[in-house]
């Protein structure tokens, strides 16, 4: 099932809900019931829950965008690392340069096509991946430069395998979910109840009110979808993608 499918089923779900059950409480009210006597203390506590829901949320979407963000920005820096080792090679003799780029661009390649599926599918990187990388760290390192040109060119060569390697255990770390499961009883705990003091203020049957009633419910299963789509940056909706390597190495694509 789409992403966003969910997120309309659970917005019309919310909704639905709302309506039924607003229409249930005013069946069963008492004929002399007057929803204009709501307590003020009732008014003064729905407002603040409302407040501080509306904080979390906030902290919360906050806090998955900036994973999301780093998660975008350890690709980038990754792709980049790789594409510099792979033009700083040319001063290396034909047959050590040649196989330092055909190693890159073997791990672009299964980085891309394979690593990316188990991603997304198992949030978690593979030991193939690791594999690859270790071989292009092993041609890097293993060879000996031949005159001071090659030598100056030797250590940015380990800078930028050391960043490569760095931004793909960056990466790994940021495959699966960052929000703790009790941030999420939390937060799921707090949509109900903030969604139940709306029926503590003794809202009425008015098609204006049973409107507002339902936005808000739908607001919030917006919110908490967004949460959830951002929490996996790899593996959901609006998942960080491979772009980077593609752009970098046009050949990884075919």
């Amino acid at each position: 099932m789409s992403d966003w499918l969910v997120l309309v089923l659970a917005m019309l779900g919310a909704c639905a809900v709302v309506v039924v059950i607003t229409l249930l409480r005013h069946r069963t009210a008492a004929e002399d019931e007057d929803p204009s006597e709501t307590p003020d203390v009732i008014e003064y506590m729905t407002m603040w829950i409302g407040v501080i829901y509306a904080i979390v949320l906030g902290l919360a979407i906050a806090g998955v965008w900036e994973a999301r963000n780093s998660a975008e920005d350890h690709v980038q820096t990754e792709a980049q690392a790789l594409h510099e080792i792979s033009e700083r090679v040319r001063v290396y003799p034909p047959d050590i340069r040649d196989r330092i780029r055909a190693d890159v661009d073997a791990y672009v390649g299964y980085v891309v096509h394979s690593e990316w599926r188990t991603m997304a599918d198992r949030e978690r990187v593979t030991d193939r991946g690791t594999e690859l990388l270790r071989t292009v760290r092993a041609d890097v390192t293993d060879y000996q430069p031949r005159n001071d040109f090659e030598a100056q060119a030797y250590q940015p060569l380990l800078d930028q395998l050391a960043t490569a390697d760095q931004a793909r255990n960056a990466r790994a770390d940021a495959t699966g979910a960052t929000m703790p499961p009790v941030v999420w009883w939390g937060l799921l705990t707090g949509a109900l109840i903030t969604i139940g003091m709306v029926f503590a203020l003794q809202i009425r049957r008015t098609r204006r009110e049973l409107v507002l009633a339902g936005l808000f419910s739908a607001t919030i299963a917006f919110m908490l979808f967004l949460i959830w789509d951002f929490d996996a940056p790899y593996s959901r909706g609006i998942a960080v993608t491979a772009e980077p390597f593609l752009s970098l190495f046009p050949g990884a694509g075919g």
